[in-house]
């Protein structure tokens, strides 16, 4: 067995007023070419109120040499290790060393070497199989972590320490934060964001890149079936796009399978299948949202915006905002209002 690297101090968000939060992405040997863009395009495209940028970018390998990725094209970085020592975040994404595979491959003396020059008070990030990585570093021992569903039972066979979380899309414990395979990067990047500078810039990132702006971290990830490809309007997305139209009021799982001209048993599994949620998770998973975004855009007191975005009471409310998210209307409300209040419609685009 490895000896564990040192764990990372506390979290840092900015090293000061005038200095921009510096991410350092390290790029292994085949990298993933997706996974390996996905820092630079989320974090790249946040900026402050007058559009100053408020991250820098900077990618990096282990000698500081080109490398080739998983496709067929290589790329030539301008950093080699040292930039990890003054990076306020370091992102691992994934490479094909980096999968279960490889992964002893991989944990070289080198890697091991450039993980110790990261700076104390650094946050560390993985995306999808790098988290396998961090493990065979012993920095997730004992912590929350995810990877790629593919790779989950693997990665508990070989990292029995570490508190596997199969299922979700992203972990976040403070320094440390894994994410699931492919486009849960993308969710973890625009979670760190929204964390980092509140959902205004994270929902203005996701504009531009034409992502959603928040999926739940605890959402689950989607399984191996293939989702049904709707050539013939059988599916359930009109029925959602529908339900997004009229959150504020009830919404049945019959009145729902009544309007996709299903059964319920027909209409819940399909609808699992093309969302990876039960109707009842999506539906709320979607009021929470709109709570959010009314709590953060409008003057609407809590018992309005409990009843526009469907949960009909505060104390419904505060009970899901309190299970999902850990704080009170109130609070979020405090933390991440944007400035100045944004006007939104009624009727908001599917996410």
């Amino acid at each position: 067995p490895r000896t564990p690297l040192a764990r990372l101090g506390a979290p840092t968000t900015h090293r000061g007023d005038d200095m921009t939060h510096l991410v350092a992405v390290l790029a292994l040997e085949g990298v993933i070419a997706f996974e390996l863009g996905i820092p630079a395009r989320i974090f790249g495209s946040a900026k402050d109120g007058a559009g100053r940028p408020l991250y820098e970018i900077a990618t990096c390998t282990l000698d500081g040499g080109p490398i080739a990725t998983s496709t067929d094209f290589r790329i030539a970085v301008d950093h080699g290790p040292e930039l990890l020592e003054r990076a306020d975040t370091v992102v691992i994404p994934a490479s094909h060393d980096s999968s279960p595979v490889g992964v002893d491959a991989a944990f070289t003396p080198e890697l091991a070497a450039a993980l110790r020059r990261i700076r104390p008070g650094a946050r560390l990030m993985s995306i999808c199989t790098g988290s396998f990585l961090l493990a065979a570093a012993g920095l997730l021992d004992g912590r929350p972590a995810t990877t790629h569903w593919r790779y989950t039972d693997r990665f508990a066979r070989m990292f029995p320490k570490v508190r596997l979380d199969p299922d979700v899309l992203y972990t976040d414990d403070g320094d440390v934060l894994t994410s699931g395979g492919v486009a849960a990067g993308v969710d973890l990047c625009l979670h760190v964001v929204r964390r980092d500078h509140g959902s205004a810039v994270a929902n203005a990132v996701a504009r531009s890149c034409l992502v959603p702006p928040w999926r739940d971290g605890g959402q689950k990830q989607y399984v191996e079936a293939p989702s049904p490809v709707d050539t013939g309007g059988s599916g359930t997305a009109a029925v959602r796009a529908w339900a997004l139209e009229h959150l504020d009021g009830p919404l049945p799982l019959s009145r729902l399978a009544d309007r996709a001209g299903m059964s319920v048993r027909t209409f819940t599994r399909r609808f699992r299948e093309e969302t990876g949620a039960s109707p009842g998770q999506w539906i709320t998973t979607q009021r929470t949202e709109r709570a959010r975004q009314l709590l953060e855009r409008t003057d609407l007191t809590i018992d309005q915006v409990a009843r526009e975005s469907g949960f009909g009471t505060a104390a419904s409310l505060r009970l899901q905002l309190r299970g999902r998210l850990d704080v009170a209307p109130s609070t979020y409300r405090r933390t991440f209002r944007a400035a100045p209040a944004e006007t939104v419609p009624r009727v908001e685009r599917a996410s």
